[in-house]
């Protein structure tokens, strides 16, 4: 099968498309024709060795994949089936989606919702399902539209994008987070009614500061996650599911113990079936099929090292779904 492998040498990782033997697909009982796969963050984490994602090699990176069974063992899943896969150990222990064909355990599989094609399931994503696990953390803490403003952090990434489109549907207006004012036009498409620069939010703050907004989603860590919660009103929350800033939290318990702020940690790598499905089954409802469209674009295996790179300098905009078949 072709394949997008990275390897491990005594220079580095080197990352390049290889003709990998079907007996080094890895361990799974169904294995399928993976059609689609996408670039998020992490997987430009993965490719260029930062971030320590990859934990075996070689191996196939690519955290997200579609296509269709070819094989199965597993009397859930028959060939013909309609698959995608997002997380569990694809692109750090087990074989990912950039190959055209992967094994897989059966658990790690859920069916592609029949309102969206597989092209559509990757332009949704981890990025999308994951910013649909943030609107539903930050609904079951109790912000809803007439709570005030939510903001979104890293708006012109994957997770931002689908976020502010999301919340806007559900009658939410957003406040986009943004290094790059020039995006305005984009990210008033998919629903943002004001624009921030992010230098507000990422340089050290104050420990409490006055209160902007109800809600936010974040991915960015850091100082920016420590002034957003800083500036999150009484009662309100933050979903965080992203670090693009750092792994720290260089804050202060004040919006904690005084306004009763929530911060909900979000993790789309080991999310429970049943969550899985709950979240992919709201996006067929509150994604607006349109704004999915613009934010996405296509690219082919071949140009992925480029693009993780381009997405690693901050030169990542919405979604970027990869075409596996040459």
């Amino acid at each position: 099968m072709r394949a997008l492998l990275t390897e491990k040498t005594d220079a580095g990782l080197v990352t390049s498309i290889r003709d990998v033997p079907d007996d080094q697909l890895g361990e799974g009982d169904v294995t399928v024709r993976v059609e689609w796969s996408t670039v998020n963050y992490k997987d430009a984490l993965a490719v260029s060795g930062r971030g320590d994602i990859m934990k075996a090699f070689p191996l196939v990176g690519g955290i997200d994949l579609a296509g269709t069974v070819e094989r199965s063992d597993n009397a859930a899943y028959k060939p013909g089936d309609r698959v995608l896969v997002n997380g569990w150990g694809l692109s750090q222990t087990h074989n990912g989606g950039y190959a055209e064909k992967a094994c897989l355990p059966a658990e790690w599989l859920i069916p592609v919702p029949d309102a969206f094609s597989a092209r559509e399931a990757m332009a949704i994503g981890t990025a999308g399902y994951t910013a649909m696990m943030c609107v539903m953390a930050l609904e079951t803490a109790g912000v809803t539209p007439a709570s005030g403003d939510v903001l979104v952090t890293g708006a012109n990434g994957g997770v931002g994008s689908i976020a502010i489109s999301l919340l806007s549907k559900l009658g939410y207006r957003v406040v986009a987070s943004t290094g790059r004012p020039e995006e305005a036009d984009y990210l008033r498409a998919l629903g943002a009614a004001e624009l921030i620069d992010r230098n507000e939010l990422s340089a050290p703050g104050r420990p409490i500061g006055k209160e902007r907004w109800a809600g936010a989603v974040d991915s960015v860590g850091s100082h920016t996650l420590a002034n957003v919660l800083a500036q999150t009103r009484y009662r309100g929350a933050v979903a965080a599911c992203g670090l693009a800033q750092g792994m720290d939290l260089p804050g202060s318990m004040a919006p904690f113990i005084l306004r009763n702020v929530s911060l909900l940690g979000i993790d789309s790598v080991n999310t429970p079936k049943h969550v899985r499905k709950q979240a992919w089954a709201r996006l067929a409802v509150d994604l607006d099929p349109a704004k999915l469209l613009a934010a996405t674009r296509e690219i082919s295996l071949d140009e992925v090292p480029t693009v993780t790179a381009q997405m690693l300098q901050g030169k990542g905009k919405g979604r970027v779904v990869v075409r596996i078949a040459p």
